[in-house]
C-alpha cells in the first residue's frame, strides 16, 4: 500500500502463495509455522511477545543450530553472521518483501489492538516471503483478510480438545492444574496471596515482569512445584502451559480508556489457555468475586464452547513511512486515516503522543533540522514505555535521552553508570518491578546500532543486570505467594503413602520430601514451631497419614533394643497378653470397646525408673497398634455405631457385627428395616449384605480371624488358612458356614448365590417361573461336592431337579439338572407363620420341606433340621420351616 497525493493506493495483488491459518487456541498453528519454516532455506515469524520469539528460537535453534537462526526483539539481539532464520516481535520483524523464502506473522488479529494494532496492520499488508507467506490469527479477523488480501487463501483449524463452561468455583476448591486470570495487579496479588495460604502457592505472571521472570515463574508451573498460576491477560497470547481448569477472578478490565467487559473473543483467548493438545479444558470464574459481571453469559458461554464470535470489522492502521522532511510533515503523515472500509485510523499511541509533546517544546522540537536528525528523532520517541508511567512522564524520560543523543553517542562511560545504577537486588517486589523495567529500557536503547559506544558490551551489561534483577524478583514472588511446605503436604494428601519421601531425621525432625513439618518428642509429634496457623491443621493431617510407619518402626527399633522379639499370646490365666521368650511383659486389659485394649506393665518391669518405664510402655503401645491393624475395619465399625446420622438401624446393625466379630445371621441382623438410602453406608464400610449373611468382608482375612482368636475375642474354632471350602472335623469355623459334610467361607458362599442369581436372570426367569440350566464349573472349581452344593444352594432358595434316566438303550451323558428359585423369607418375620402353625402349599414339598412325593408327612428328625447350620441358635431358613419342624415333633 502506498501513498500518492494524499490518496492511499491499494497495491494489493492476489497471491495464491499467501495462506491464512486461522481458527481458535490450541490447533497447532504457530506448530504448522515452525515446520513450514524449517523447510524452507530461509524464513522469519513475527511474534506478538518477546517470550513468545525467544520460545521459538529456542526449538528453532535445536532443529537447525544456533549458527543458523537469530532473535532479535527491542531488548535482545542474537545475529550469527549466517542466520538464515529470524525469529522475532512484530514491531523488528522486517517489513520489505520477498528478503526470505518464508515468512509468518502471529496473531494478526492484533491489528484491532488500540496502541499496537497498526504496526501488525502494517506486516499484515507488507511482509512477504518469496515462496510461502503465512498469517496466523483467530477466525474473527478471516473477513479482513479476505478485504485486504485478494485471493489468499483461508484454512481453518479445528480445536484439538473440547473447552467447556465448569461454572463458578470457590478459591478453596480450585482444582489442581488451574490458572487464575485477574485485570489488576492488586488482584493478582489479593488471588495468589490466598492461594498461599490454602493451597500451597501459586506462580505469578504479569506483563510488567521481564520476560526471564515470567520463564521462572512459568517454570515454577510446568514443573508442579506448585500446581495455579496467577496471571493477567498477558497469559492469553500463546504462553504453553499444561492448564487444565482457567478461572476468571473478573470479566472485565481497564482497556486505558475506560473500564469495559471482556468481549467474548477476548474471553475465549484466555479460556483457551486451557487444555494442552487432546487434553480437554474447562473454564469458569471465581465465585464469590462480587460485581455485576461476575458471571459468564449464556451467549458468551456458547460463544466460547462452540468458537463462534462476531467478526472484527476494522484493523487499525497508521502510516508506516512517513515524511520526515518536517516535523509537521511526520505528525501530519502519522494522523491520517486510510482510505480503504476495512481500515481505521488507529487512535493516538504512546511514541506519537510523546512526538507531538516534544515538538511543542522549543527547545526539542525547534531544534530538529534536517531530514536525519528527524529520523532520528522520531526513532527515539519510539522507545517503548516499559516502565507504564504514561505519556507525560516517559516523555521526560525521552527528552533526557535526545539531549544526549542529538549530537552523538551516549558514552560508554554515562549509560555503564546508569546500568550499575539499576544493578541493586535488594528491595521488595515493586522496587525491583521498577528497576526490571527501568534497565529493559535502557537494554532497548542499548541495541540501537548508533545510540551508543561500545555498543556489545553495554547491551551485555544490560542483559547481565536484568538477568540478575529477574532472578531477584522470582525470588522475591517465591518467597511471597509460594509455601512450599504447604504445597508439599497439599499434594502428599492425595498420594499413595508409599510413594512419598517422609523421613523421621536422628534429631527427631520429620520432613516430608525435604521439607520440615515437626519433630517427635518420645512418641507424640509436634507441629514445627515456624509453621503459621493455616498450616497446622494440614501438617497434623500429614503427620496423622503419614508417620504410623515411622513410628513403629521407631518403637520397633526400641523394643528389640530394651526387649528382644515380642509376640502376642496368653498368659498362665489364659489372658491375652504380650510375650518375650514365653515371659509375659504386658497384660492387655479389654476396654468396652473390642478393639481397644489398655497395657499394663508387668510386675517385672517395676524396678524401672519411672522416665524409661514411661518411655518403653509408649513403645510398646506404638507396638500394638501395629499388631492391631488386621482389625483396623472393626475399629472403623465401632467408630461408625457411634455416629447418630447413620440411624438407629444401620447402628443397630454395626454392633451387633462389632460383637459377633465381623458376620451375622441375615435373619438375625434386622438388615430389613433398613432404609434403601441407607445401604450405600454399608458398602463404604466393606459389609456385605449377602443371602444368608451380613459380613465385613476384610475380616475373613486369615490375620484378622488369626488376631480375633489370639485376643480371646471370638472363641469359635479357627481355620488359619481360611481356605474357600474345608470339611471341617467337629463344630463350624469362624467365618464359614455349612454345607452338608462341607462348610464353605462366607464370601465364597454369596459368590455362588449372587452367580446363580446371574444365570437365573440371564435365563429370563422371575419369581415363580419356569425352570433353568445352571453351570457346575465354579462350585466344582472351589472343592465343592455336588450333593453338598446342592444342600447350599437349597438353604437360599434353589431347587434342583433329579437328571431323568436315559431311556433303555440310549447313550450319552445324562440331561443336565433344572432348577428353579423361590426366596427364603429371612427378611420379614411378619411373613413367618407362627410356632405350631401348619403352612399350607398349593404344591407338594420336597424331602427339606416336610412332605414326601406323595403329599403326606414325613418325620422330621431333630438331629436333620438343620444341615447347614451349628445346632445351637435359631433354626435357619425363615420362621415357615421352624414352625413346620415344631408341628411334626408333637
Amino acid at each position: 500500500m502506498a501513498l500518492q497525493a494524499g490518496v492511499l493506493v491499494s497495491s494489493r495483488v492476489s497471491d495464491s502463495r499467501i495462506r491464512a491459518i486461522l481458527g481458535p487456541t490450541n490447533t497447532g498453528k504457530t506448530h504448522l509455522a515452525i515446520e513450514r519454516m524449517c523447510g524452507h532455506s530461509s524464513g522469519a515469524i513475527g511474534f506478538p511477545l518477546r517470550l513468545l520469539a525467544r520460545e521459538v528460537y529456542d526449538k528453532v535453534c535445536k532443529l537447525k543450530g544456533a549458527d543458523q537462526v537469530a532473535l532479535i526483539t527491542g531488548e535482545e539481539r542474537i545475529e550469527p553472521p549466517h542466520a538464515r532464520y529470524l525469529l522475532c516481535t512484530a514491531e523488528a520483524m522486517p517489513r520489505s518483501a520477498n528478503e526470505r523464502a518464508f515468512v509468518a506473522l502471529d496473531e494478526v488479529q492484533l491489528g484491532a489492538d488500540r496502541e499496537r494494532g497498526h504496526i501488525f496492520t502494517d506486516r499484515l499488508l507488507h511482509a512477504r516471503g518469496r515462496e510461502e507467506t503465512m498469517l496466523l490469527g483467530s477466525a474473527t479477523v478471516e473477513p479482513l483478510v479476505k478485504a485486504l488480501i485478494p485471493g489468499v487463501t483461508v484454512e481453518g483449524r479445528p480445536r484439538f480438545s473440547t473447552l467447556s463452561h465448569a461454572g463458578p468455583v470457590k478459591l478453596s476448591r480450585l482444582p489442581p492444574r488451574s490458572a487464575v486470570v485477574a485485570f489488576s495487579v492488586e488482584e493478582v496479588y489479593r488471588v495468589a496471596e490466598l492461594l498461599r495460604r490454602f493451597r500451597g502457592g501459586a506462580a505469578v505472571v504479569m506483563g510488567a515482569l521481564s520476560p526471564e521472570t515470567r520463564n521462572r515463574q512459568v517454570a515454577l508451573f510446568q514443573s508442579g512445584e506448585v500446581d495455579y498460576i496467577v496471571a493477567t491477560d498477558a497469559i492469553g497470547m500463546g504462553l504453553n502451559l499444561d492448564v487444565a481448569h482457567v478461572a476468571f477472578a473478573s470479566l472485565s478490565k481497564y482497556d486505558g480508556m475506560r473500564h469495559r467487559r471482556l468481549m467474548p473473543s477476548e474471553m475465549a483467548q484466555i479460556a483457551g489457555r486451557a487444555g494442552r493438545h487432546h487434553q480437554d479444558g474447562s473454564f469458569g470464574t471465581l465465585s464469590g468475586a462480587g460485581g455485576r459481571d461476575s458471571a459468564f453469559t449464556e451467549e458468551e458461554i456458547y460463544a466460547i464452547e462452540q468458537h463462534r464470535f462476531a467478526p472484527l470489522t476494522r484493523l487499525f492502521w497508521r502510516e508506516a513511512e512517513p515524511r520526515l522532511d518536517t516535523l509537521d510533515n511526520l505528525i501530519a503523515d502519522l494522523e491520517r486515516g486510510p482510505d480503504d472500509p476495512a481500515l481505521a485510523p488507529a487512535p493516538e499511541a504512546i511514541d506519537l503522543a510523546v512526538l507531538k509533546r516534544l515538538s511543542d517544546d522549543a527547545d526539542i522540537g525547534g531544534a530538529v533540522r534536517g531530514r536525519a536528525q528527524l529520523r532520528r528523532f522520531w526513532d527515539v520517541c519510539q522507545l517503548p514505555d516499559f516502565r507504564q508511567q504514561g505519556a507525560e512522564m516517559h516523555a521526560r524520560f525521552v527528552a533526557r535521552l535526545w539531549r544526549d543523543l542529538k549530537d552523538g553517542h551516549l558514552g560508554a562511560d554515562f549509560v555503564a553508570a546508569r546500568i550499575a545504577d539499576l544493578g541493586e537486588v535488594r528491595g521488595d517486589i515493586d522496587t525491583l518491578q521498577g528497576r526490571l523495567a527501568a534497565i529493559r529500557s535502557w537494554a532497548y536503547i542499548c541495541q540501537r546500532p548508533d545510540w551508543v559506544l561500545a555498543r556489545e558490551e553495554m547491551a551485555a551489561r544490560a542483559r547481565g543486570v536484568e538477568a540478575r534483577l529477574s532472578d531477584a524478583l522470582h525470588q522475591r514472588l517465591t518467597e511471597r505467594f509460594v509455601n512450599r511446605r504447604t504445597a508439599i503436604l497439599m499434594k502428599s494428601m492425595g498420594k499413595d503413602v508409599g510413594l512419598l519421601k517422609v523421613v523421621l531425621e536422628e534429631n527427631g525432625q520429620v520432613t516430608v520430601e525435604g521439607q520440615v513439618i515437626g519433630h517427635l518428642e518420645g512418641f507424640r509429634f509436634v507441629v514445627d514451631a515456624d509453621a503459621s496457623h493455616e498450616d497446622r491443621k494440614l501438617m497434623l493431617a500429614a503427620a496423622e497419614k503419614h508417620l504410623p510407619q515411622l513410628l513403629a518402626a521407631k518403637a520397633a527399633a526400641l523394643v528389640a533394643s530394651e526387649l528382644g522379639v515380642l509376640e502376642l499370646g496368653r498368659d498362665a490365666a489364659g489372658a491375652p497378653a504380650i510375650l518375650r521368650e514365653g515371659q509375659v511383659v504386658a497384660q492387655l486389659e479389654r476396654t468396652r470397646e473390642p478393639t481397644r485394649w489398655r497395657l499394663v506393665l508387668a510386675k517385672d518391669l517395676a524396678p524401672l525408673d519411672p522416665v524409661h518405664r514411661a518411655r518403653l510402655a509408649e513403645a510398646l503401645e506404638v507396638w500394638l497398634e501395629g499388631k492391631l491393624a488386621p482389625l483396623a475395619p472393626l475399629r472403623a465399625l465401632e467408630e461408625a455405631a457411634k455416629d447418630p446420622e447413620m440411624g438407629s438401624e444401620v447402628r443397630a446393625l454395626l454392633l451387633a457385627l462389632v460383637e459377633r466379630n465381623g458376620s451375622v445371621r441375615r435373619e438375625e441382623s434386622g438388615v430389613a428395616a433398613i432404609p434403601k438410602e441407607k445401604r450405600p453406608l454399608l458398602r463404604q464400610l466393606g459389609i456385605i449384605i449377602g443371602t444368608l449373611d451380613v459380613f465385613q468382608h476384610a475380616l475373613l482375612k486369615p490375620a484378622a480371624r488369626a488376631l480375633l482368636a489370639q485376643l480371646g475375642l471370638d472363641t469359635r474354632p479357627l481355620n488359619p488358612r481360611m481356605e474357600a471350602v474345608i470339611t471341617p472335623e467337629g463344630p463350624l469355623p469362624a467365618g464359614y458356614c455349612r454345607a452338608g459334610t462341607q462348610a464353605v467361607r462366607l464370601d465364597m458362599a454369596e459368590k455362588l448365590f449372587r452367580s446363580a442369581h446371574e444365570t437365573r436372570e440371564k435365563a429370563g426367569q422371575k419369581l415363580g417361573g419356569g425352570s433353568f440350566l445352571m453351570d457346575a464349573g465354579l462350585p466344582t472349581s472351589m472343592g465343592l461336592v455336588a450333593e453338598n452344593y446342592l444342600k447350599l444352594m437349597r438353604e437360599a432358595g434353589f431347587r434342583a431337579t433329579e437328571p431323568q434316566p436315559l431311556a433303555e438303550g440310549a447313550f450319552g451323558p445324562p440331561a443336565p439338572r433344572l432348577w428353579t428359585w423361590r426366596p427364603p423369607r429371612r427378611d420379614n418375620p411378619v411373613n413367618r407363620p407362627a410356632r405350631g402353625e401348619e403352612r399350607k402349599s398349593r404344591h407338594p414339598r420336597g424331602p427339606r420341606g416336610g412332605y414326601t412325593p406323595a403329599g403326606t408327612p414325613r418325620e422330621v428328625k431333630p438331629a436333620a433340621r438343620s444341615p447347614l447350620r451349628k445346632p445351637d441358635g435359631p433354626p435357619p431358613g425363615g420362621g415357615a420351616f421352624a414352625g413346620l419342624a415344631d408341628l411334626l415333633r408333637k
